[in-house]
């Protein structure tokens, strides 16, 4: 049977990729702009990291489409996953990309993540009995969620106000919670080995192009930001202990 793919969900994600990739690249630069270096230095960071991520997104539609025409959750997985991981060891082993990340400021990082609110298109989906309920209503609800309290706790600490840093730590926690949450859901959903729910209706789209995307690009995303986040809080926590009182 052929897998329809509504119009309203191509034009949707023609949309979302190129908006997460403007917010993507404005961080970037952004730290470029602020981080501690020769103008040479902060540009060619910049510059080597912008080349890294569209070629990322290069790549995750590539694999989008095999997706599609192929092996669906290992090709998932191995996008999800990869990505994050690439981006802790360059974080790690640069000390140009630690200084542009720290120069970013730390609200920018969170407010990022409104971006989440695309997220919802699944309980549309679901809405409209091409999706299941168990992976839709945890997976849309949560990205919901997330963004909108991304939005709330970059206030927070825009204004610096007490409790700040707890909530962002709180927020860094349940975002992530709520990914390995759809992840799961979606695996568990999904015709593959782990497929134990929803076995009438299996969660088709969700390893499918262009929906498959999202766990491609835009959550791969959300990970790393979150841990950008968690890395700036324990180095502002060990720098100033604030994170304990704050």
């Amino acid at each position: 049977m052929t897998l329809q793919i509504p119009g309203y969900l191509l034009s949707f994600e023609s949309i979302v990729r190129p908006v997460i990739t403007i917010i993507a690249l404005g961080l970037i630069w952004s730290g470029a702009a602020r981080m501690p270096a020769s103008a040479k230095s902060r540009y060619a960071t910049a510059g080597v990291l912008s080349a890294v991520l569209i070629g990322w997104l290069a790549v995750a539609q590539y694999l989008g489409v095999a997706a599609t025409t192929g092996t669906t959750l290992p090709i998932v997985l191995s996008g999800l996953l990869i990505p994050p991981t690439v981006a802790a060891v360059g974080l790690w082993q640069s000390e140009s990309i630690a200084r542009l990340v720290s120069a970013i400021p730390l609200h920018w990082l969170v407010a990022a993540q409104v971006y989440r609110l695309a997220g919802g298109i699944v309980l549309v989906l679901w809405a409209d009995g091409r999706m299941p309920w168990q992976f839709a209503l945890p997976a849309g609800i949560g990205d919901v969620a997330t963004a909108t309290a991304a939005v709330a706790v970059a206030a927070l600490l825009a204004r610096n106000a007490i409790g700040a840093y707890r909530a962002t730590y709180a927020w860094c926690l349940f975002g992530i919670a709520d990914i390995a949450v759809a992840t799961v859901m979606g695996a568990m959903t999904s015709p593959a080995a782990a497929h134990l729910l929803a076995l009438k209706t299996p969660n088709l789209l969700i390893a499918s192009y262009p929906l498959v995307m999202h766990p491609f690009y835009g959550v791969p995303l959300a990970l790393m930001l979150h841990g950008l986040v968690l890395w700036r809080l324990r180095r502002g926590a060990a720098a100033t202990g604030r994170l304990a009182t704050a």
